[in-house]
């Protein structure tokens, strides 16, 4: 559990820094500076592999830290959305959750919410108000 939050700290920290102009300009600079002295080292094989190899570790580095930001951001979101769906009157309390449950029921909720959203459609196209709730 500690070594869990020592690195959630340490990936937001990191995602929050790199996520920084300033940074994206260094990156920018660094590149640069591999382009300029490409005449230098003749553009040989070596000054290649030092971009190719750096850019790699940084990319695969990344991809965590990109992984971790998400994953946090959308568990808190899906939060706020069950908060919302707990607090409004009316509501299906089934709906919270629903990023846990297997394909077959999410599936199942989806054609229930697609053939109400196409009774709606067409009560509109026939003049009908598409407000409320279908229980009412």
């Amino acid at each position: 559990m500690r070594s869990a939050a020592w690195y959630s700290r340490f990936a937001k920290g990191a995602a929050h820094f790199c996520g920084r102009p300033r940074v994206f300009t260094l990156a920018v600079v660094v590149v640069a500076a591999w382009v300029l002295t490409g005449p230098l080292f003749g553009f040989s094989d070596t000054w290649q592999l030092v971009i190719n190899t750096g850019t790699t570790i940084i990319t695969f580095l990344m991809v965590f830290l990109i992984q971790n930001t998400q994953n946090r951001d959308t568990e808190a979101i899906q939060l706020k959305l069950d908060e919302l769906i707990r607090a409004t009157q009316g509501a299906h309390n089934a709906l919270l959750d629903l990023e846990e449950l297997e394909v077959e029921n999410l599936d199942a909720f989806k054609n229930r919410y697609q053939a109400l959203a196409a009774a709606a459609r067409a009560e509109l196209s026939r003049g009908i108000k598409d407000t409320g709730t279908p229980e009412a």
